[in-house]
């Protein structure tokens, strides 16, 4: 079975962004880059490739899931199709006019059901954003968390407003990188 990976960047305050979607201040360069370049290259959008000059490696994901509101900033510039090089879908409950790579769901807990229940071994990775985070809390089966060393006080939390339930997860690495930034990796307890 697929899994689904949730590989976000967050404040030290469990935020993802601001109140009105802010997220300029997540760093970007620093060491903790050669993560996000290297392990994680498949989640860089494609304007990213042809900056750094580098291809989709297509080795851990080729599935992103996302809410409308983290396409959003995309749309605003004119990027219709942020990630072509994997399959696309978004979260969205109205109609809405999207790429013809973009798949559109209403019901983001079945598709990601299905998506898991697909052959293959490359995974599923949850873009964003909080809401849509909190909706499929059950399905994650791994969380990549890149912490910045900042708070931002208030803003969109790392799972929207989930109900409370406590759901286990087991820390399988934690790496400080110079930047200031810690890169936790965890893996849902069965």
């Amino acid at each position: 079975m697929r899994e689904l990976t949730y590989y976000v960047a967050v404040s030290l305050d469990g935020l993802i962004a601001g109140p009105s979607g802010e997220y300029d201040a997540f760093l970007v360069e620093g060491d903790h880059a050669e993560v996000v370049l290297g392990e994680y290259a498949d989640a860089l959008p494609a304007p990213a490739f042809a900056a750094f000059g580098i291809t989709p490696p297509r080795t851990r994901f080729d599935t992103v899931v996302m809410g409308w509101n983290t396409l959003l900033p995309g749309l605003s510039i004119g990027l219709d199709s942020p990630y072509p090089h994997l399959r696309q879908y978004v979260a969205s409950r109205g109609g809405r006019e999207v790429a013809s790579d973009i798949t559109l769901t209403t019901d983001p807990v079945a598709t990601v059901r299905e998506l898991k229940a697909e052959d293959g071994n490359l995974g599923i990775w949850l873009c964003g954003g909080g809401e849509l985070a909190g909706a499929l809390v059950d399905e994650i089966d791994r969380l990549v968390l890149k912490r910045n060393p900042f708070v931002f006080g208030s803003g969109v939390p790392l799972f929207g407003a989930a109900p409370y339930a406590a759901r286990s997860f087991e820390l399988v690495s934690a790496r400080a990188f110079g930047s200031g930034v810690v890169v936790e990796e965890y893996a849902r307890r069965p």
